[in-house]
């Protein structure tokens, strides 16, 4: 059976927008962010979460640093009674600081690359996918994967995620 997939951009929609976050103690989340994944994850999705994540290219922050953040974040969404699958991002910029990531990629949204490779990853069902982003290049990214996406300008998440599920 193919999975019912929810992608969320980071960056603005799970957590307030501060710039470069990657610090545990920085991160707030966004109003009913966790209660949307839990909401999320009892009506059958499978989670994911996709973000650019140009601080890395950019030399501000490791890999590393960033996996701490994420499974720090995962953590508190399951005692919430949520799951997030897998978190998929690109760590590319051109004429970054770190020439290893300072590339042209097929990942940095509005490319869909980071969808992409959930799809190849896993057997989503396109037709019920969506993805919830703050910033037209999500919407963008969604779309050029062939899935709906919705733009996100703040307030409840919950309530937000509730009139698209």
């Amino acid at each position: 059976m193919k999975l019912k997939a929810a992608f969320f951009d980071r960056d603005g929609v799970l957590n307030i927008d501060k710039s470069y976050l990657y610090k545990i103690e920085d991160l707030e989340w966004i109003d009913g962010a966790k209660e949307a994944l839990a909401y999320l994850t009892k009506k059958g999705y499978t989670v994911f979460v996709v973000t650019n994540q140009s601080g890395i290219a950019r030399g501000y922050y490791t890999v590393g640093d960033m996996h701490k953040l994420h499974n720090y974040m995962a953590q508190q969404i399951a005692e919430a009674g949520g799951k997030i699958e897998k978190f998929y991002y690109c760590p590319h910029l051109p004429g970054g600081a770190v020439a290893e990531f300072a590339v042209e990629c097929d990942c940095r949204k509005p490319k869909p690359g980071l969808i992409l490779r959930a799809f190849e990853e896993y057997d989503i069902d396109k037709d019920t996918a969506f993805l919830i982003g703050d910033k037209p290049r999500d919407v963008e990214s969604a779309e050029a994967a062939g899935i709906k996406g919705y733009l996100f300008e703040g307030g409840s998440l919950l309530d937000f995620v509730k009139e698209i599920a």
